[in-house]
């Protein structure tokens, strides 16, 4: 994860780049966030080297503007498809065990990947959303779907 949020690039929509120290703290808070709400997010793994490829799941911290599924995975993970696969079993997890009824991805607006990556999702454009403190400076565009939604689009 400290490789992840040094690289300038793929840190850029996701916090920024992070001195190691600070790395900590972030990944001190998903592992709370399973303590105290219950679910976070998942590391995903390369099968075929076992690397460690980025971090995909349910995320909500106080003060977030809805039951997001988030994503952040390395430069060596992206274009593979890794992210629509892991996005996808996180939405069915939060939709099938924890019950979600809606879906939001917070996007900045010059994350281009991100934005295919929600159309191809199915997400659509619901609103604009200031991101909490410490980032409340930021806007997001939000971008989401009704567990109903998702349903029929997996066909089930």
């Amino acid at each position: 994860m400290c490789t992840m949020m040094a690289d300038e690039e793929t840190a850029r929509f996701i916090g920024g780049v992070m001195e190691p120290p600070v790395v900590w703290r972030s990944l001190c808070a998903l592992a709370g966030a399973w303590t105290i709400r219950g679910y976070s997010m998942f590391s995903v793994i390369e099968k075929s080297t076992g690397d460690w490829l980025g971090r995909v799941g349910p995320w909500q911290p106080e003060g977030w503007p809805g039951t997001e599924i988030a994503y952040g995975l390395t430069r060596t993970a992206h274009g593979k498809g890794y992210a629509f696969e892991a996005v996808s079993a996180s939405i069915d997890y939060a939709v099938d065990i924890l019950g979600w009824d809606e879906i939001i991805h917070c996007i900045d607006k010059k994350n281009a990947p991100s934005l295919r990556l929600a159309d191809k999702l199915g997400a659509r454009w619901l609103r604009e959303a200031q991101a909490p403190a410490p980032y409340s400076d930021m806007y997001w565009q939000v971008y989401g779907q009704s567990a109903d939604e998702w349903r029929a689009r997996r066909g089930g």
